[in-house]
């Protein structure tokens, strides 16, 4: 992973305008949410009110008020890897939804509005990672950065990063900074000077049985005390906790089988 600046603090008051291209929420579908909420309540201290149920039952995690992401409710026939699904923002949905299809993409869901929060798709890039694209009314996403719990950084995990690199540069008008290091494929996308999101080419390394996907990075003043807590409620660690250049990173998973990271950046 790389460094990812935040936009906003946890005492930021108002609404944040994401720019489009800037993931600017995560949400989780899950067979069990009700667990859910109380796993990932318990884990971060977050509290939960009702989101649009266009999709489902939903709800919409809080930290000291603040939106920070969403969890909703797989239909009991989907059988579907659980993973967490970052969203980046859009001005206009639809015509991003016509340059994923463009640009060898699919759109699984929408686009269509989610009451008047704002107007979604859920699309898949020509690897089969899921991602949503989000066009934002009264609900603009995740309103605060930085404090523990918050998402951190985005990152893919994919066979190889350099077609998918240019995918979502056609859609998101990136520019890309290859990490120069031998055995190591990865990628980071900028818009402008600001690093947004990764791409991590792991070729056969990639767990089969997921394929491609999205992994969100979650802030935690301490890694190991949250691992801790983690094992107790019903998580599995992946990944022990590292030390990086980038901060102390522990790759784990939620009951369900979500896979997220824990991370604790340098100061």
């Amino acid at each position: 992973m790389t460094d990812a600046r935040e936009s906003a603090g946890p005492n930021d008051a108002g609404p944040v305008r994401h720019a489009p291209g800037t993931p600017c929420w995560v949400s989780l579908m899950v067979h069990g949410p009700a667990a859910t909420q109380e796993f990932y309540g318990t884990l971060f201290g977050w509290e939960f009110q009702p989101g649009p149920r266009q999709l489902g039952p939903y709800v919409r995690a809080l930290l000291d008020g603040h939106e920070v992401a969403g969890i909703g409710q797989l239909p009991p026939d989907r059988h579907l890897p659980i993973a967490w699904t970052p969203y980046f923002a859009s001005e206009n949905v639809d015509l991003t939804a016509e340059t994923v299809r463009s640009c060898g993409g699919t759109i699984g869901v929408g686009p269509l509005d989610a009451a008047d929060a704002g107007r979604l798709a859920i699309c898949s890039d020509p690897s089969g990672a899921v991602f949503g694209v989000w066009q934002a009314a009264a609900h603009h996403g995740t309103s605060v950065s930085g404090a523990p719990g918050t998402p951190a950084w985005n990152e893919l995990l994919t066979y190889e990063s350099a077609s998918v690199a240019k995918f979502y540069r056609s859609v998101f008008g990136y520019q890309e900074e290859p990490v120069v290091s031998a055995g190591l494929d990865y990628v980071t996308l900028h818009l402008g000077d600001r690093p947004v999101a990764g791409i991590h080419g792991l070729g056969q390394a990639l767990p089969r049985d997921r394929g491609p996907h999205w992994v969100t990075y979650f802030q935690a003043d301490d890694v190991d005390g949250a691992l801790d807590r983690l094992v107790q409620l019903g998580g599995h660690v992946l990944k022990p906790a590292h030390d990086t250049a980038h901060g102390r990173v522990a790759m784990v998973a939620d009951p369900e089988g979500a896979p997220f990271a824990l991370l604790r950046r340098q100061r």
